[in-house]
């Protein structure tokens, strides 16, 4: 017998999903908020949570990954009452066994149930038999639910060969990730070759890879070692896989799959075995779809899939990446542990963060230079920009809250709270759709434009009925 946790505000929901779980032979608990929902699955010992999208206190999809690591690691499908391809995709991504709509027949509710059931006995009897090892995590700081989902995805990766595809923006810790991957593998006493593909010269990115015979090609005075032979034995590390030229592409297709490769100017093929991890800040969907990447090369990288979230969206860590930083910086430049007051941790989990965690190391160690000898950071030792930025939106956020003068006393009004609500809710709709029409209804645009995650902003999109082609 499982235990199921049933979250949706819909009564009847609760009761239906129920009746099918005990019909199965299964326990059952509901709850009909978010908050509550997630209280119950922190203190129980649940199998499986059923997970309504839509929540009086919240958006489903947004608490996945925090459900998914409650003391249980229940497997999560995601209920909705309104198709939407865009959200099922999310919701996978995000960890979830499935998604469901709610006016799915009984039987397709209790086969998810049960194929959930089935995957998570197979899970739980495999992971008793493993033994438990400490993963290695260099300089990857944080503990929030986002962050330990993708040091859970590096563990499954490392005990296999297959190919890892990392996927984030720019300067969220793609590299260091690469590593973790190679760390805990069994390849982690041979090398970590790292290729920049977005600084190989067009004219010699064969060269570097595959490496040359003497007299090859002009200027190639004796014979070198490629980077895919560096790498033999270890991992090779593909930074910024996207701007590998296309015509590259073709040939390194062949190595991947054959382990061969022919050096420039070369009369025999040699072979490496090396474990490829590539990682890229780009759509390679919308890429091969533009036909500037290849298909078949894509599906030979990503094997395993690790997406690494913003800062800003774990934004839970930035206290603990700041004392891990501020330490070590101290410690580079000879100087006394510093100590910070509330606003200064409060301004850098204001902060956007638009250049993650690598702005977010810079930062912190330009302000404990500019500090020196002060014992403790205030908001004001942090960059200006930075600053200025955080109170800004402080203030668009206070006007957008704030109710329009009336020019004439009305003959009734509302209670306060309501007209509050309304005021608020009428704005936020305005702002998403000029939001939408400057993004010209992209999702990724707009989640850029507006810091919103897309879990959220699909959330807003439902609430205030509004749609893409808006």
């Amino acid at each position: 017998m499982a235990k199921i946790l049933i979250i949706d505000d819909e009564e009847t929901v609760c009761q239906s999903m129920s009746l099918v779980g005990k019909r199965a032979g299964h326990e059952t608990s509901c709850a009909r908020t978010l908050a509550a929902g997630c209280q119950l699955a922190s203190e129980g010992d649940f199998d499986l949570v059923f997970l309504d999208v839509r929540l009086p206190d919240g958006n489903g999809l947004e608490m996945l990954p925090r459900l998914a690591q409650a003391p249980s690691k229940p497997e999560i499908v995601i209920m909705t009452g309104y198709g939407d391809p865009a959200g099922a995709e999310l919701a996978i991504n995000s960890g979830a066994w499935d998604y469901i709509e709610k006016g799915s027949s009984v039987k397709d509710i209790t086969l998810s149930l049960v194929r959930a059931l089935e995957y998570r006995k197979q899970k739980l009897s495999l992971s008793g038999r493993q033994e438990v090892v400490a993963l290695k995590r260099e300089n990857i700081i944080g503990n929030s639910p986002a962050l330990t989902a993708c040091l859970d995805a590096v563990a499954r990766a490392a005990v296999s060969d297959a190919g890892v595809l990392i996927l984030g923006e720019t300067g969220s810790g793609k590299e260091l990730f690469a590593r973790a991957v190679h760390q805990n593998s069994k390849r982690s006493d041979r090398p970590f070759i790292v290729v920049d593909c977005a600084s190989l010269p067009e004219t010699l990115v064969e060269s570097l890879l595959f490496g040359h015979e003497k007299g090859a090609f002009t200027g190639a005075e004796k014979a070198r070692d490629g980077l895919i032979s560096q790498a033999h034995g270890g991992t090779l590390f593909l930074d910024e896989v996207g701007e590998l030229p296309f015509a590259t592409q073709k040939a390194f297709l062949r190595v991947l799959q054959e382990r061969r490769y022919r050096p420039v100017g070369g009369q025999r093929e040699l072979e490496s075995d090396f474990r490829l991890v590539a990682a890229t800040n780009r759509n390679l969907n919308q890429m091969v779809e533009a036909g500037t990447f290849r298909s078949d090369l894509l599906f030979r990288l990503s094997t395993f899939v690790i997406e690494l979230p913003p800062l800003r969206e774990r934004s839970e860590d930035i206290k603990e990446l700041a004392r891990y930083y501020m330490d070590k910086f101290c410690e580079n430049n000879g100087l006394s542990p510093k100590g910070s007051c509330p606003e200064f941790m409060e301004t850098l989990q204001a902060y956007s963060w638009p250049g993650n965690v690598r702005e977010f190391i810079n930062t912190i160690e330009r302000t404990v230079l500019t500090a020196r000898e002060q014992p403790v950071l205030f908001a004001q030792h942090l960059p200006t920009q930075i600053r200025v930025q955080v109170t800004q939106s402080a203030v668009n956020h206070h006007e957008i809250a704030a109710a329009p003068p009336q020019l004439s006393p009305p003959s009734q009004l509302p209670k306060l709270n309501d007209f509050r609500d309304n005021v608020y809710t009428q704005a936020e709709k305005q702002y998403l759709c000029d939001l939408m029409a400057l993004a010209q209804n992209d999702i990724a645009t707009a989640c850029n434009l507006s810091g919103l995650s897309q879990s959220r902003l699909y959330a807003l999109l439902k609430i205030h009925d509004l749609h893409r082609s808006t």
